[in-house]
């Protein structure tokens, strides 16, 4: 649980008690590449963290895989639409290589909160900042060419076009493999 804590700490300290009220809710998973972490249709009761591996969020449009996110080590990843409304996902979490996950409860996570008010203001911090990172990809997606958002998650994440096939990098940017591989063969 060190890096999940390292990961708040980027946030905010909590007190002891409060680090050992949410280790105490917490789960490792070691999941395999490929395998679903939540299914499409499931409603999302777990926040999840990346402790090693990659996720993605993805879902199907015309029958097309379409990556909507990617989640790296020490990265926060869940389906907040389905957590904070209680319905089913049209979206699934999917392992793209090898991870171990640490799971936290989100019911009892949230039971913490009228106990461990910097635990609910950690959340607030953390879940305020993957809204920005929601915004600030909405706006990529206006504003910015298929080049400059490859170039932008190249600098972001620089080695995962080492570990994420080219169709979901494709998908998440918003264009196809062929037009991709241009994009990439016109940078080097």
């Amino acid at each position: 649980m060190k890096e999940l804590l390292m990961y708040f700490n980027r946030f905010q300290a909590l007190p002891k008690e409060a680090e050992i009220a949410i280790t105490e809710i917490c789960s490792t998973l070691s999941i395999k590449k490929n395998e679903n972490l939540q299914s499409i249709g499931h409603t999302c009761r777990t926040i999840y963290f990346v402790k090693k591996g990659i996720a993605r969020i993805y879902y199907y449009k015309d029958g097309i895989d379409i990556t909507e996110s990617f989640s790296t080590e020490n990265t926060i990843i869940a389906r907040v639409e389905s957590l904070f409304t209680g319905t089913p996902s049209r979206k699934a979490i999917q392992i793209v290589e090898d991870a171990v996950i640490v799971a936290i409860n989100a019911h009892k996570l949230f039971q913490l909160y009228d106990t461990f008010p910097s635990i609910e203001r950690l959340f607030r911090k953390i879940f305020e900042r993957a809204y920005v990172e929601t915004v600030n990809r909405i706006e990529s997606i206006q504003f910015h060419s298929a080049e400059e958002r490859y170039l932008a998650l190249l600098q972001d994440t620089p080695n995962i076009v080492q570990r994420v096939p080219l169709k979901c990098i494709a998908s998440y940017l918003g264009i196809t493999q062929v037009s991709l591989s241009r994009i990439r063969a016109n940078i080097k």
